[in-house]
């Protein structure tokens, strides 16, 4: 039998030990905790969100959390992937990153009309040490699949963290910039707007586009 990924927003009394207690009952029932996240945490009352792959129906499992003396309410809801989807995270100087979502969120409106998934994410950043920061922190974003670097200048550290980066399997493309970065990347872009509707086109499974069959790696 498949196993099913479910949503859920669990809300306790806020205590030490409720994630160990919710865990503990997950696992019993065999639960493969792909995501977690504490959405509050107060003393009168604790949220956290699962992601759980579970064998068979997940009515057991809902029972036996609502037992709990210390659970107020469970709500199963759709994960994160079924309403937000893949991610695309935009980052570098403020007008390279408009241009580069305009392009990102105009092709992913094409490709979820088909009943893709897919989300764009920006933040615009200034500074060598802030946005190695932030290209390291996108390998622990959950669902992010690419990365645009969009700027006039990057180099150092960040080319340092791209290449981290693109071992951890992350897609990185960069604008035609100075700086040693486009070196460093799996695809280099001279227009933003192209750079966008690129970014989308890679990890749409509804898009023909492949990147390993590009007999080059700048446009």
């Amino acid at each position: 039998m498949s196993n099913e990924t479910i949503g859920l927003v669990v809300e306790a009394a806020g205590k030490t030990g409720v994630l160990h207690l919710l865990t503990g009952v997950i696992a019993r029932h065999e639960g493969d905790i792909v995501s977690v996240e504490i959405l509050e945490n107060q003393p009168e009352r604790a949220r956290t969100y699962f992601e759980i792959e579970v064998p068979g129906g997940p009515e057991p499992l809902l029972e036996e959390l609502r037992a709990l003396p210390i659970v107020r309410d469970v709500q199963v809801v759709n994960t994160f992937g079924r309403i937000y989807g893949k991610r695309i995270i935009i980052m570098g100087g403020g007008a390279q990153v408009g241009q580069v979502a305009i392009g990102a969120i105009s092709e992913a409106d094409r490709h979820n009309i088909r009943g893709e998934h897919i989300s764009v994410d920006t933040i615009p950043l200034v500074g060598e040490q802030k946005l190695a920061d932030a290209v390291r922190a996108v390998a622990r974003l959950p669902r992010a699949k690419a990365l645009v670097l969009a700027g006039s200048l990057m180099g150092g550290e960040i080319e340092t963290a791209v290449r981290e980066v693109r071992q951890a399997g992350l897609l990185v493309i960069s604008l035609n910039m100075a700086g040693s970065v486009p070196q460093a990347a799996d695809l280099v872009v001279t227009d933003p707007v192209q750079a966008g509707v690129m970014a989308v086109m890679a990890v749409a499974e509804t898009a023909k586009f492949n990147l390993e069959r590009l007999t080059r790696r700048v446009f």
